[in-house]
């Protein structure tokens, strides 16, 4: 939490925030590149999300009436944030401090837009990239077996070097367990590596200066790589890892019990992503090459043996899932460009409506996106809301919610094809950010999660950072307690 007290602080504050409204008008100004629901039909400047995922963060990010003096009937009007300084200065709310409403209403203003920094460089394609949980590390993974840890709040310095073992095309994904102390990898096999990241040594060289556990997933004991994995998660109680595989399946492994403990024939293709819903760990969603995101319960998985419902809407395979957190929300990337929203209270007991829309020739790892079928919609979409502007080609593209810690997960951001990095809002669908830099497809970024810092990673093999402010310094720490194989570029 920040808190900023002196004179001086406020009117620096008030300085940058109205520098930042200035900005904040030129971009509501913009044509806005979504379409959320129905509401297309009506006056409004933007696309509205009239469902209750927006009011829930409307109120999230609501400041304190007391602080904001908001004008009555004006409730939908900016709230000056230098105002609610002086406010708090003033303790009109007779509380003495911000509440965390108030925190993210003033945070989710500052969007990390400003920079580059370049971090780091390698000769090698960055995949992926992630913040822990508390913000003060930062993964990545390269093409090149590189997968390196950054320590954040020490000037970005390598804490860790790793060099996987027995890759297969790439680090396809990784996963870093809640307490910080062991790192998953995997690649185009069946078999999901971890490694100690709270050891001393700084070089980790697969099984020479240190173990890399070898879990395998595979239900067969053939000797054999019959299947990559391209997603893997850990669950937040760190007991459990979910992964998504190239055999059109979901596996869950227990590590208290090293072994594999679920296997279920969740799609009829790749399954790209998959992740938990929620803390419980019950509800997992997954997303395939067949154009459709699945929720699964386990509690009931074993007596139905198939998924709590399907979710129906994309024109293309998914590429990544992200979860709201809730076990409610979630949102997709798909290779028909469009990231949608969804709300699993309307999936569907089955996909047996799904028309065939494939009457064309178009893969996704070397041709452009038809330009016809931009404005395709899927007759029974499921989605509350569409955002459009990115491109999803050659490889599988991630997408976020921001933070719910400094934004109230006000906005949704994702890596693009055509090397920039775009936010979305999500209640308005506007597009209030791009940000170019890159040279090459940008895959993976990440949001941190207490700080307006933003990090890219991409083809080019750079890491890059951006702030608001840009000050070039790491962030205050915080003490929060927080094979059946193709030939395609993965």
């Amino acid at each position: 939490m920040y808190v900023i007290a002196s004179e001086t602080a406020i009117k620096d504050m008030g300085y940058a925030m109205s520098r930042l409204e200035i900005d904040s008008e030129h971009c509501d100004s913009a044509k806005s590149t979504s379409e959320v629901g129905d509401s297309h039909r009506d006056n409004r400047p933007f696309n509205y999300l009239d469902h209750e995922i927006a009011q829930l963060t409307k109120l999230r990010l609501g400041p304190h009436e007391h602080l904001s003096r908001v004008i009555p009937g004006k409730r939908d009007s900016p709230v000056s944030v230098v105002k609610m300084l002086a406010g708090r200065e003033g303790n009109y709310s007779g509380r003495g401090r911000f509440s965390s409403a108030d925190c993210c209403h003033v945070l989710s203003n500052y969007l990390p837009v400003n920079g580059p920094c370049v971090v780091d460089q390698m000769n090698s394609r960055a995949y992926v990239s992630q913040f822990s949980a508390d913000g003060s590390l930062f993964v990545a993974g390269f093409q090149d077996s590189h997968i390196r840890i950054y320590n954040v709040d020490r000037g970005w310095k390598v804490q860790k070097n790793i060099l996987a073992k027995s890759l297969l095309w790439t680090v396809t994904d990784t996963s870093l367990s809640p307490d910080q102390r062991h790192l998953v990898y995997a690649s185009m096999s069946p078999i999901v590596h971890i490694v100690n990241v709270g050891s001393a040594a700084t070089e980790s060289h697969a099984n020479v200066t240190e173990l890399h556990g070898g879990m395998d997933f595979s239900a067969a004991d053939d000797g054999g790589y019959s299947f990559g994995i391209f997603s893997v998660k850990f669950s937040v109680d760190g007991q459990e890892l979910v992964a998504g595989s190239s055999d059109d399946s979901i596996y869950v492994y227990d590590l208290e019990a090293n072994k594999l403990s679920l296997r279920i024939s969740a799609h009829a293709s790749d399954v790209n992503t998959v992740c938990f819903a929620d803390e419980s760990g019950h509800l997992i969603y997954s997303g395939s090459d067949d154009n459709l995101c699945k929720v699964w319960d386990r509690r009931c998985f074993k007596a139905k043996g198939k998924p709590a419902g399907v979710l129906m809407g994309h024109l293309e395979g998914i590429t990544f899932l992200d979860s709201h957190g809730d076990g409610r929300y979630f949102i997709s990337n798909g290779k028909d460009q469009t990231i949608k929203l969804w709300d699993i209270r309307r999936m569907s007991s089955d996909a047996t409506c799904t028309p065939g829309f494939r009457n064309y020739e178009w893969d996704y790892r070397s041709m452009d996106y038809p330009p016809q079928l931009r404005n395709s919609k899927h007759p029974f979409d499921q989605s509350l809301a569409t955002y459009k502007g990115h491109s999803v080609l050659r490889t599988l593209i991630r997408c976020y919610f921001s933070p719910a810690y400094s934004t109230g997960q006000k906005y949704i951001y994702t890596g693009s094809h055509d090397s920039c990095i775009y936010i979305y809002d999500m209640v308005s669908g506007a597009q209030v950010a791009r940000l170019e830099h890159h040279k090459s497809t940008v895959r993976d970024c990440s949001w941190h999660p207490t700080y307006p810092m933003l990090v890219s990673s991409s083809w080019d093999g750079d890491i890059v950072k951006w702030e608001f402010p840009e000050n070039g310094e790491a962030p205050a720490p915080t003490n929060k307690k927080k094979i059946r194989r193709r030939r395609h570029f993965y």
